[in-house]
């Protein structure tokens, strides 16, 4: 699923260049991520790696949080950070969860939707106008699932299982549309580095309240991937921080759907994963969708990736 904090006020990138390429590189990154996580679920289970991956990234946030000038957010600020938490790891465990049950390229073709639901969570909780465009992106990304799920009712090799996860993915991707109109709120009132770390240390919390009968011991020899995957995670959202803080979204959201290419590449080499022609097909119409989208409200239009 973004982190990426929209500033009223774009500091002064005179072309979108180098904001867009440094965007590029987040994606990158983030997709790795991805592809590292899915290695770890199917090693440790859901639960174990983001709560683990919550904890390192907690530690390494608040590291530098502390480095540098801070002060101490107050109590309301504290409750939006902990709302946003509980949405995200919902986010996490639902999205991962998918993930470790379908080819890399659907699960990240399936979580573009997010975009589209967080239009109409706009409209129903902060009043804004549904436009003609939000109903024609609609109409493309419900088109593009159906096309997916068609693929796997016509492919043998696709289980319940793998419905399951599509359901869970679809699941994650309407909890990231709230989540998307949350994180609104909360740049206006926290910068970048203190969201990570109360985002990161609230989910800690929540999914540690469950450690007691779920928690496991990492094995020794998956600390070194779960710090890796914590320092893509980091690293990418800071870089998309960066970005969205000086160049517009209209020059921006095209590079974040690169994330099914590198999904398509990544699964390919670690999972030797096929990517079927439905899912090519889904895949471009949901991007068509959000590409509408992001001309109705831009602000919202951001695939699950960034999320993450």
């Amino acid at each position: 699923m973004t982190e990426a904090v929209k500033t009223s006020s774009l500091t002064g990138a005179v072309s979108p260049m180098i904001p867009v390429l440094t965007c590029a590189l987040a994606i990158f990154l983030l997709s790795g991520m991805d592809a590292a996580m899915k290695s770890l679920v199917i090693a440790v289970g859901v639960y174990n790696t983001v709560l683990w991956r919550s904890m390192v990234a907690t530690l390494i946030a608040g590291a530098a949080w502390s480095a540098g000038p801070r002060a101490k957010p107050t109590l309301p600020v504290l409750g939006l950070h902990a709302l946003r938490a509980a949405v995200v790891g919902i986010v996490l465990v639902s999205f991962f969860w998918g993930l470790a049950r379908l080819p890399l390229a659907e699960a990240i073709g399936l979580s573009f939707i997010a975009p589209l639901f967080a239009l109409f969570l706009a409209a129903l909780l902060l009043g804004e106008r549904i436009r003609c465009q939000a109903v024609w992106a609609s109409l493309a990304g419900i088109a593009g699932v159906a096309i997916i799920l068609a693929g796997q009712f016509g492919q043998a090799s696709h289980s319940q299982d793998a419905l399951l996860g599509t359901a869970a993915v679809l699941v994650s991707t309407v909890f990231y549309g709230y989540n998307l109109i949350l994180s609104r709120q909360q740049a206006l009132l926290a910068k970048p580095i203190e969201i990570m770390l109360f985002q990161n240390l609230c989910v800690a919390i929540i999914l540690g309240l469950a450690a007691p009968w779920l928690a496991v011991q990492l094995p020794r020899d998956l600390w070194l991937p779960l710090v890796g995957v914590t320092v893509l995670s980091l690293a990418g959202q800071f870089l998309m921080s960066w970005s969205y803080a000086r160049a517009e979204a209209q020059y921006l959201i095209p590079t974040e759907y690169s994330a099914f290419i590198w999904a398509i590449a990544l699964g390919w080499f670690f999972f030797g994963e096929e990517v079927a022609w439905t899912t090519l097909t889904g895949a471009c119409l949901i991007v068509a969708g959000c590409l509408i989208a992001a001309r109705a409200n831009p602000k919202l239009a951001e695939p699950i990736e960034a999320a993450v």
